[in-house]
This record gives structure tokens, C-alpha cells and sequence, in this order.
């Protein structure tokens, strides 16, 4: 595979640039250090914690159908009259853009028999017509049209529209509750973590393509998403080609957090100026919402999203994988670089990330009744347990 060239994209401003700068700073030092972000010991995760098919029941009820999930980006749904559906820790939702370009979400499902509306993707209609009995609905989820109406007998609009859902939109996230009628409460849930998202412009940026992954244990899945430690060994002739092994610095915001991996050029930087400092070059942030939101490559031309969703049962999972562009390819060689890129990050993913991961889940009956350690060097694993297994304590 051809390893993708980092060409930088986003201008950060003012305190974003900052920030940008001071990360580069701690990156430096542990550059020259020979160190990396530590945690304050090692954690142990049970084993049946990821294996218990009780607690994964749990942990859908209780943490992803009662939180703020981001389950679109602004730019899959770009202007009135366009839709996404998703399904999501078992709830297959639609959202919408009615003709003022505000958003919507519902339960994709249909309120005459239940048949699913919508197919998984996006696209545009002015109306949702369910096909198996063509009942339709606007865009805002209102029953608008019964077929044969006259003989199937008199229906309440109202009270057979769409479920809907709590729904905002912030930064160029589509964020939804699974559960009708909580308050979504976005803001103090994003906390300290949304200028950082602001920084990142995603409304601005351009939906290139999506690809579903399949993969083991939802938290097998994130485990590999928040740690560095190991590039030099999963991903010598890929990630590592550009990104330093075990070296990053974390940053946590509630349940939230940031991991910004040392890049190669951040050698080269050490002998210079800060003046002279390249953020974009020489640092690879990826922002994570909690539960399963990762950005990566935000400061550059070409951004990776994944959305990690629990699957239907403890040993499943599934990834949203979104490549988003700063703006529409104008040609055929840059939709050949779009496209090459891609399917590198798509191929990296599935055939040592994903791949590894299978593996971890076919040793879990085995390793049942011991643990799992996350190093020091792992602070964004811990943080991640630590937050999910602080809020199955609060509910």
C-alpha cells in the first residue's frame, strides 16, 4: 500500500493555534526525552467485562441509548430535502433536513406495520414513503399520505407520525438520543472538548465516501483507537512509516479525550524555531467523543471520522468509516489521490486493526476470570474505562 503524503488543510486561528503549538511543545520534549504522556499506574480490565453478553445489554441501555450520539456529519446531509439512515446499538434511526435545513431524527420505522423506510445510506426526497404499504411522511417525521385510505379506514396523523428523537446539531455533528423525550443537554456534555471541535471546521468540509466495517467487541474495537504503543509492531510498514511509535500526548475533557501522535518531521522540527513549527506536519491528533466518535488528521487536507457502534451481539461491531476532503476534488488525479487514500486507511483498519482484533476475541473464553493491563503508556485506554465504567455506576 501506498503510504498517503500529510498535506496540511485547516488553519487554526487564534487559541486553537495556540493549543496546536503547545501540544507540538509536549511532543518535542518526549521527542528528545525518549518519553511519552503517562498515566499515574497501570489499569486492569476484567476480561468478562468485555465478554459478559449481560453487561454489553447493559452498557447499550444505559450509556449508548441515553447519551448524545453522533451519528452524522453535517456535510452527509449539505441542503434542505437530504437524509441519512443509520442503525445504531440496535435502533435503526433516520434523520432528515426538512426544507429550512434543520435537522430531524426518528425512528426509521414505519408506524402502520414497522417495516424500516429508509435504506441505510444518504440521499435526498421531499418525502419518506414506506414501501411496503406506502405510507408517507414529510421530512420532520408527519404522517402525511395512507394508502387507500378510504378502505384501510380513518388514521390520527399525529399519533401515528414518526417516533421522534432529541436531535442537535453542533460543529458539523449530527448528534442524536436514542431514547424519546431525554434532554440532550449537547453543550455540557461537549464540554472543555468543543472549541476543539469547532477548530476543526467539519461543516465546512466535503463528504467523499463511507465504508462499513465489521469488526469484534465494540470496546476491543476503541481499545486500538486510543494508543500509540503499537505502531512499531502492528503497523511497521504502514502507520509507522509516518507516525513515531509510543510517543503522544493526552489530553482528557470529561468522558472525552485527545491523543496527538509524534509524526516523523517533529525531528526535524526539534533543531528549529518555534516560529518555524508545522503542527499540521508534524503532529496526528485524533479527537474522541465518547463512546465512539474518532477524527483524525483534522488539521490536513484529508480527515478520517469513524463512528464505532455496538453490534447485535457481545462479539460484534461496526465502524462507520467517513473520508471527508476540505474541498470537492476538480479532477480526475485528485480523486485518484482521494480514492488512494481511502482505501489506505480503510485496508490498514480492517486487515491489522480489525484483523488483531478478532484474534483478542477468539483468546476471550480462554483468558476467562483474568484481566486485561493497559500501560501507563496508555492513558487514553484507562481514561476510556474509567468513563464508561463511571457512568454504568451513575445509572
Amino acid at each position: 500500500m501506498t503510504t498517503p503524503t500529510y498535506v496540511p488543510g485547516t488553519e487554526l486561528d487564534g487559541a486553537a493555534h495556540e493549543d496546536a503549538l503547545r501540544v507540538m511543545e509536549r511532543l518535542v520534549r518526549h521527542y528528545r526525552d525518549k518519553t511519552t504522556d503517562l498515566a499515574d499506574g497501570q489499569w486492569r480490565e476484567p476480561v468478562r467485562n468485555y465478554a459478559d453478553p449481560d453487561l454489553f445489554r447493559a452498557e447499550i441501555e444505559q450509556v449508548h441509548r441515553r447519551i448524545p450520539l453522533p451519528l452524522a456529519l453535517s456535510c452527509e446531509l449539505p441542503g434542505p430535502h437530504s437524509y441519512k439512515a443509520i442503525e445504531a446499538a440496535g435502533i435503526p434511526v433516520v434523520i432528515t433536513r426538512d426544507g429550512d435545513g434543520r435537522a430531524h431524527a426518528m425512528v426509521n420505522a414505519c408506524r402502520h406495520r414497522g417495516a424500516e423506510i429508509v435504506g441505510a445510506g444518504t440521499g435526498s426526497a421531499r418525502h419518506l414513503t414506506c414501501p411496503y404499504h406506502a405510507w408517507s411522511y414529510d421530512l420532520r417525521g408527519c404522517l402525511t399520505g395512507v394508502y387507500g385510505e378510504k378502505t384501510f379506514g380513518s388514521v390520527d396523523r399525529a399519533e401515528r407520525s414518526l417516533i421522534a428523537l432529541p436531535v442537535e446539531e453542533r460543529a458539523g455533528i449530527i448528534f442524536v438520543c436514542l431514547t424519546p423525550g431525554l434532554d440532550l443537554d449537547l453543550d455540557a456534555w461537549l464540554g472543555d472538548a468543543l472549541p476543539l471541535l469547532e477548530a476543526l471546521r467539519l461543516e465546512t468540509r466535503h463528504h467523499h465516501s463511507t465504508r462499513l466495517i465489521k469488526g469484534p467487541n465494540w470496546k476491543v474495537v476503541v481499545d486500538g483507537y486510543l494508543e500509540g504503543y503499537h505502531f512499531a509492531s502492528l503497523h511497521r510498514t504502514t502507520v509507522f512509516k509516518t507516525n513515531l511509535s509510543n510517543m503522544a500526548a493526552f489530553d482528557a475533557y470529561g468522558p472525552h479525550q485527545r491523543n496527538v501522535f509524534a509524526l516523523r518531521p517533529i525531528a526535524e522540527a526539534v533543531s528549529r524555531p518555534s516560529e518555524e513549527w508545522d503542527p499540521a506536519t508534524c503532529t496526528g491528533p485524533i479527537l474522541w467523543f465518547f463512546p465512539g466518535l474518532a477524527i483524525a488528521g483534522g488539521l490536513r487536507h484529508q480527515t478520517a471520522v469513524s463512528l464505532v457502534f455496538p453490534g447485535r451481539h457481545v462479539g460484534e461491531s461496526h465502524t462507520h468509516q467517513l473520508f471527508l476532503l476540505n474541498e470537492p476534488p476538480s479532477s480526475e488525479e485528485e480523486i485518484k489521490s482521494a480514492d488512494q487514500a481511502r482505501d489506505w486507511f480503510h485496508d490498514v483498519v480492517l486487515d491489522e486493526d480489525y484483523l488483531t482484533g478478532e484474534g483478542v476475541q477468539r483468546g476471550m473464553e480462554a483468558l476467562s476470570g483474568t484481566d486485561y493491563v493497559f500501560g501507563r503508556n496508555e492513558p487514553g485506554v484507562q481514561h476510556f474505562h474509567r468513563a464508561l465504567n463511571g457512568l454504568m455506576e451513575s445509572r
